[in-house]
C-alpha cells in the first residue's frame, strides 16, 4: 500500500524567494519539496548544492507535525561524494542515478548510514529491470520522464510501461515520476501507477498552487484506490 505524494520541484521556483516559494509550496498542501541538485558533469546544467539545502533546512527545520521533506535528486558524477555533505545539510532522500554509480547497493547502504532514505532513478534510455536486484534496498525507485538537467521540458509517455512494470513488480513501493506532470500528462503516470509525482512549473507558476496540488493528489489518488494500492 503507498500514498499520494506531491512533491514540487523548487527548480521551477524563483531562487531570489526560494524560501518565501518552498512555504508557500508546504502552505499549498505539498508533502514533499523535491530538491534538485546538479554538477554541470552528470548533466549539462549547474544548480544549487548542499549550503542551499542547509539554508533551505533552517528556513524550514524537521518537523513531526507538518511537511518539511527534502527529497535530493543527486544528478552528479560520484554521488558517492556527496551523501554525507547531503546528510549533514538536512536531506532526507538522496536519489542517485542507476547511470552514475558502479556500486548502486553500497552506495544505498552508505545513504542509510547517514540516516536518509536512499532512491534509485534511472534516465530515459535505460532500461528499468537495472532497478528490479536494487529494489529490496530501495526506499524509493525514479523513473524520468525527461532527459535530466533542465526543467520545463515535454512529458515522455513512451516512460510510462517502466513505471507500470515496476508497479505490477513492486506493489508497495514508492515509485515517482519526474519531469512535464501538469493537468494533461498526470492522468498518464498515475495510470500507470506512480504515486511520487515530481511538478514544478505546473505548480510553482499555477495561479493557485494548491488547486494544481489538489488535482494531482487526487488523480493519483483515485487511480491506487482502482488498483487496490491505497493506502488511507
Amino acid at each position: 500500500m503507498v500514498k499520494a505524494i506531491i512533491a514540487p520541484s523548487i527548480l521551477a521556483s524563483n531562487f531570489a524567494n526560494l524560501g518565501c516559494d518552498c512555504h508557500r509550496m508546504y502552505d499549498s498542501g505539498a508533502d514533499w519539496l523535491h530538491v534538485d541538485v546538479m554538477d554541470g558533469n552528470f548533466v549539462p546544467n549547474i544548480s544549487l548544492g548542499p549550503p542551499i539545502i542547509s539554508s533551505l533546512r533552517q528556513e524550514i527545520p524537521k518537523s513531526t507535525t507538518k511537511a518539511s521533506f527534502f527529497d535530493c535528486h543527486m544528478m552528479v558524477a560520484e554521488p558517492e561524494k556527496w551523501v554525507e555533505e547531503v546528510a549533514k545539510a538536512g536531506g532526507d532522500q538522496y536519489t542517485f542515478h542507476y547511470e552514475a554509480t558502479s556500486d548502486p547497493v553500497a552506495l544505498v547502504k552508505l545513504i542509510k548510514q547517514h540516516g536518509m532514505k536512499a532512491a534509485c532513478a534511472v534516465k530515459p534510455g535505460t532500461s528499468v529491470d537495472v532497478l528490479y536486484p536494487l529494489a529490496e534496498y530501495l526506499d524509493m525507485a525514479l523513473v524520468m520522464t525527461v532527459e535530466p538537467g533542465f526543467g520545463g521540458q515535454k512529458f515522455m509517455p513512451e516512460m510510462m510501461p517502466k513505471v507500470a512494470a515496476l508497479r505490477a513488480k513492486f506493489p508497495n513501493m514508492n515509485i515517482q515520476v519526474d519531469g512535464g506532470l501538469g493537468k494533461e500528462t498526470i492522468p498518464a503516470a498515475a495510470a500507470a501507477g506512480a504515486n511520487v509525482i515530481v511538478a514544478g512549473t505546473s505548480v510553482f507558476k499555477a495561479e493557485d498552487p494548491a488547486q494544481m496540488i489538489s488535482l494531482l493528489r487526487s488523480t493519483v489518488q483515485d487511480s491506487l484506490t482502482e488498483k487496490g494500492l491505497l493506502d488511507k
